[in-house]
This record gives C-alpha cells, structure tokens and sequence, in this order.
C-alpha cells in the first residue's frame, strides 16, 4: 500500500495546495534547461508574479503572457476598471468546435503599460468568451 503522505494520498485540500507549491517552485528549473529568449512564455494566475516576470524578462530575455486573476488583485482592479467602459472590441472570434458555438471579443490597450504596478508591462487585454453548448442549448458567458 502507498504511502499515505504521498500527494496522490492527501486531501482534496491539502493535494491541491501540494500541486500549488510544486508547480511554483519547478517552472523556473524547468525553463532553466530551455532556450525560452525571444519567446513568449504562458503561464496561468497561479505563476503571475512578479518575481517569475524578472526572471523571464531579464535573465532569459523572454517575453510572458500571463493571466491575471484573484491572487494579484491591485493588478486585476486596475486592468478591470480600464475596461470597464470598453466600446467595440478590437477583435472577434467565432468558432463552432467541440460540440460549443464560441464568440470571443477582445479588447487590447497599450495606455497601462506605465500605470500599472507590475513588472514589464507590454499590452493588458481583456477576453470575453460567449459558448452555447449545440446539444444543451446552455450558454455560458466569460469574461478574463
């Protein structure tokens, strides 16, 4: 029988925050055996620090994408309330795959580059994700 401390083993709670804690502390050795300059790296909230933004931006010379969400909450108030009054959007995207009809409207600015207090800023944007599922007919409504 395994060990019982083992991650796969934990509580739900305490899993999910191993998972956490690991992912963290292995993306930059990770990215350490790569050649990542000139490329955009993407990474969800959980990496959206700055100490990870440095390091990508200034020792290995790349570029990130990351997704803003609840655990920088200064940063997503300030880009949320930018787009608050958004007009048209700057792109749409429809697509009919995976048994979903998908809009996607996307609102792209480069004014916050120098207000906003994270590090090397190059273009915050806003996504809003409109599916109906084909069989259901449910719809859902996303906005990040």
């Amino acid at each position: 029988m395994p060990h019982p401390k083992k991650v796969g083993f934990l509580p739900r709670r305490e899993n999910e925050e191993a998972k956490r804690t690991n992912e963290i502390k292995t993306a930059i050795p990770l990215l350490d055996s790569l050649d990542i300059q000139g490329k955009i790296i993407t990474a969800d909230a959980l990496l959206t620090r700055r100490g990870f933004a440095d390091y990508l931006v200034l020792k290995r010379k790349a570029h990130y994408h990351f997704t803003v969400k609840a655990n920088q909450p200064a940063l997503l108030k300030d880009i949320a309330l930018f787009f608050l009054d958004r007009k048209e959007p700057d792109h749409i995207d429809n697509s009919a795959d995976h048994g979903r009809i998908e809009t996607r409207k996307s609102w792209i600015t480069s004014e916050l580059n120098d207000c906003l207090d994270f590090p090397h800023v190059g273009q915050p944007f806003m996504i809003e994700r409109h599916c109906i599922d084909k069989k259901s007919g449910k719809t859902s409504r996303e906005t990040c």
